[in-house]
């Protein structure tokens, strides 16, 4: 959704998100957020009564679902969709920030869950939700290339948590390091897993149809 496009309490959502993915849940403040989003101040409590907590479980929501509906373009980008390649479009888009604009950004579920997850069960509720999305998006696309159903969600687990400890390992070398290697490394099994043809993800029919 472009940025004219978000109304005030969606653009508060996206900053916060942003900040959170930056800064961690405690260092985002309402008045960065509301600041952030060019909203006014008082309509914080307008748009989320219960307070930060409230505004910290819908970023977390946003990103889950940004996260699972990268997917379908992620596939879409590929001239033929494989488990390795789309993994290494998923670990793309980390490299391609980082290179260009520094290792200060992470994944703002991730960082939610470390700040909230033992202080406020809404929270982490949000987050186990958010990886839901993202997991439950990832094995669908891996059930569709021919990977079996009873290991498309093992995989995709796989896959999201590989790429998380990626991201946090690159984070704090300030080098892609760890995320080239993930997708070189996981590439193999991944594509090891297709068992049957999977539909063409741009036409839906049989791939080599």
């Amino acid at each position: 959704m472009a940025g004219a496009e978000r109304g005030p309490r969606e653009r508060m959502v996206f900053s916060a998100a942003q900040l959170i993915r930056r800064e961690g849940v405690a260092a985002t403040g309402m008045r960065e957020v509301a600041a952030h989003a060019g909203a006014p101040r008082g309509s914080l409590q307008h748009y989320f009564p219960d307070g930060k907590e409230q505004l910290v479980n819908e970023a977390v929501g946003w990103a889950g679902r940004y996260a699972g509906n990268r997917v379908a373009r992620f596939l879409a980008a590929l001239p033929e969709p494989t488990p390795s390649g789309l993994f290494a479009q998923m670990v793309r888009q980390w490299t391609d920030e980082y290179e260009s604009g520094g290792f200060d950004g992470g994944c703002p579920v991730a960082a939610a869950t470390v700040d909230r997850a033992r202080t406020a069960d809404s929270t982490r509720e949000a987050a186990a939700a958010a990886f839901a999305r993202w997991t439950g998006a990832v094995a669908g696309a891996l059930t569709d290339m021919g990977v079996p159903r009873e290991r498309s969600g093992p995989l995709a687990t796989l896959m999201i948590s590989s790429l998380e400890g990626a991201i946090l390992i690159a984070r704090a070398e300030r080098d892609v390091r760890a995320l080239t290697t993930a997708a070189r490394e996981l590439g193999p099994l991944l594509d090891a897993a297709v068992t049957v043809p999977g539909p063409d993800a741009r036409t839906g029919e049989p791939a080599g149809g």
